[in-house]
């Protein structure tokens, strides 16, 4: 994965060793540089205002401003901002907001040793990373309403594997490799998912599998 030659991170967390642990996490891997952080909603807000970072790492649960709220005032000034959720929730309903929000990753803090430095690098060239529970709970939302004169029906066992992994955001050779399949073969199951689903890309097809896999409940 193409690294930019330096990421500018800010951390927030509500609590200052979760800030501290993360911080450390951050800043010991090459390209990535926390440049800030904060406590609040709010604060989250004026900090990406005057710091302008390429990504941020933040909580939803913050005082005085809601990491959802805070994610929307942030996107209004700064739209090539990313943010990734870490988070201790994975209802579906608070998963769903953030993601529809604009959320670029949503990782959980039990996974974050392993998770949070791929999602950090993943939305820094723009693309998406889930924790693998945040994943199965886009794709269970997905079958679950297959029967609801969904095309996800139309899908084969095969074609379902390829669109987990799609969303859980491996390209067409990591893919290929976890399921013993050619690059070439894994792409041709892609575009056959995104003909049933009728999509036009790969970022429509994840977009496809957040927008009909959740919703409010």
């Amino acid at each position: 994965m193409k690294l930019l030659p330096s990421t500018r991170i800010i951390v927030v967390d509500d609590h200052g060793i979760v800030r501290e642990g993360l911080t450390l996490l951050l800043e010991r891997e090459a390209g990535l540089q926390v440049v800030g952080v904060a406590a609040t909603g709010r604060q989250a807000v004026a900090a990406a205002m005057r710091l302008k970072p390429d990504v941020i790492v933040m909580d939803l649960m913050l005082p005085d401003l809601d990491g959802i709220d805070a994610m929307a005032r942030i996107f209004e000034r700064l739209p090539a901002t990313r943010v990734v959720v870490l988070s201790a929730c994975q209802s579906s309903e608070r998963v769903f907001r953030a993601l529809q929000a604009g959320a670029t990753g949503y990782i959980i803090k039990e996974s974050a040793a392993t998770d949070l430095v791929l999602a950090v690098r993943a939305a820094a060239i723009g693309e998406r990373y889930l924790s693998a529970s945040i994943t199965a709970l886009v794709v269970e939302g997905l079958l679950s309403k297959s029967h609801i004169s969904s095309p996800i029906e139309r899908l084969s066992a095969r074609e379902r594997e390829v669109l987990h992994l799609t969303v859980a955001g491996l390209k067409s050779a990591a893919i290929g490799t976890q399921l013993s399949l050619s690059r070439k073969t894994v792409d041709t199951y892609r575009s056959r998912v995104m003909g049933k689903l009728q999509v036009a890309n790969r970022s429509a097809l994840i977009h496809f599998a957040i927008e009909h896999a959740l919703g409010p409940v």
